[in-house]
C-alpha cells in the first residue's frame, strides 16, 4: 500500500497552512483522497505540493496553477513523483503561454535560448528527491519549509543580480 500523509503531516513537511491546504483542494489544485472527513495525501500529491511551492517562491500565480498541475498529471499518467525520480533530469518550464517538461538538457537551452519572454523553471527531479528526503527526515523535525525559505533567499539574490545586469545593459 503506497504511503498516505493525513493533512497535518503535510503542513509540517511543507510549511504550508492547513487551511490553505485545505482551499487548494477545495479548488481541485491538488485533490488528495478522502477517509470520512479527513484529507489523506499520496507521495505524489505532496510532490505536486512541492512544485507548485516552487512555482509560487519564483512568482507564479495561484490562479494559473490548475492547467500546470492538470499539464502534469497528464503528461506523467498522474504519478510525477515515480517519473521523474529516476532517469534523466525533468525540468519544468513556463513562459506565460506554454508549458514545457523537457528530459534534455540540450532542449532545456535551446528553449531558454528561443525563449520570447521570462520562463520560470523548476527541475522536478530535483523537488521529488527533495520531498522523498523530507519524509525520510520528517521525524527529526526538518521541514522543507527551511529549504524553501534559503532558496527564496537565494532566488531574490539572483533577482537582483539579474536586474542590477539589466540596468548597467540599458545605461
Amino acid at each position: 500500500m503506497e504511503q498516505q500523509f493525513t493533512s497535518a503531516e503535510v503542513a509540517r513537511l511543507s510549511g504550508i497552512s492547513l487551511r490553505q491546504l485545505q482551499w487548494w483542494d477545495e479548488q481541485g489544485i491538488v485533490v488528495p483522497e478522502r477517509d470520512g472527513r479527513r484529507r489523506l495525501y499520496s507521495f505524489d500529491d505532496v510532490t505536486e505540493l512541492a512544485v507548485i511551492c516552487a512555482l509560487r517562491r519564483k512568482g507564479f500565480p495561484l490562479q494559473r496553477m490548475r492547467p500546470v498541475v492538470r499539464f502534469l498529471e497528464k503528461e506523467f499518467g498522474g504519478r510525477l513523483a515515480e517519473s521523474v525520480s529516476s532517469g534523466p533530469e525533468y525540468h519544468l518550464l513556463i513562459d506565460g503561454r506554454h508549458i514545457y517538461v523537457e528530459n534534455s538538457p540540450r532542449q532545456v537551452i535551446e528553449i531558454l535560448k528561443n525563449a520570447r519572454q521570462p520562463l520560470l523553471d523548476v527541475c522536478l527531479s530535483d523537488t521529488a528527491r527533495e520531498v522523498r528526503y523530507e519524509i525520510f527526515k520528517r521525524r527529526s523535525g526538518r521541514s522543507w519549509s527551511e529549504r524553501a525559505r534559503q532558496a527564496s533567499s537565494r532566488d531574490k539574490l539572483i533577482q537582483r543580480i539579474t536586474q542590477s545586469a539589466k540596468r548597467r545593459r540599458i545605461a
